[in-house]
């Protein structure tokens, strides 16, 4: 069952880099107390990804924040070495948390993942934007394609933050 706005997210474990190297974070660690926009992209350093998704969330992130949100987080489907430098190479650091669901345990979870394993890319998650406060879904924007950033993209979320609105 696909998630949807007033739905609380299920408890996974994320994968993070910090000082010390790989370690955890669980739904709990990220979502609670907060409100987070969260992205999820099917993979760093993909065309849609690392040319038109990404890019709008790193430009526009104090005008997020300043619209209310506490944290904006990016999740992809692929290893915590991979979104390390991901953030390192497009500006993301210290302004958008990198997690990785490297297995596509939270992709399956809320019902947004694809099997992209004809391509060679095995299983996947859906390009969306969702805002979640204190761990539930506020605001889901899934897009119609992987190959667009439209509706999940930052100038669509901010317009929308200033508006009060919620989509699905």
């Amino acid at each position: 069952m696909t998630i949807k706005i007033g739905d609380r997210l299920p408890q996974t474990t994320f994968r993070v880099m910090t000082a010390d190297g790989p370690g955890a974070k669980t739904t709990d660690d990220v979502f609670k107390g907060r409100k987070v926009v969260l992205v999820a992209v099917p993979g760093a350093y993909t065309p849609t990804c690392d040319r038109n998704h990404l890019p709008g969330y790193v430009q526009h992130a104090d005008a997020i924040r300043a619209a209310g949100i506490d944290a904006i987080a990016v999740t992809s489907v692929n290893d915590v070495f991979v979104l390390k430098a991901w953030s390192g190479t497009t500006g993301a650091d210290g302004k958008v948390e990198m997690l990785s669901d490297g297995n596509a345990d939270f992709a399956k979870a809320i019902g947004l993942s694809f099997d992209a394993t004809s391509r060679g890319l095995g299983i996947r998650s859906q390009r969306y934007s969702m805002v979640v406060d204190d761990g539930v879904v506020t605001s889901l924007n899934v897009e119609a394609t992987t190959a667009e950033a439209n509706v999940s993209g930052a100038e669509n979320l901010l317009k929308m933050l200033g508006e009060g609105q919620h989509a699905n």
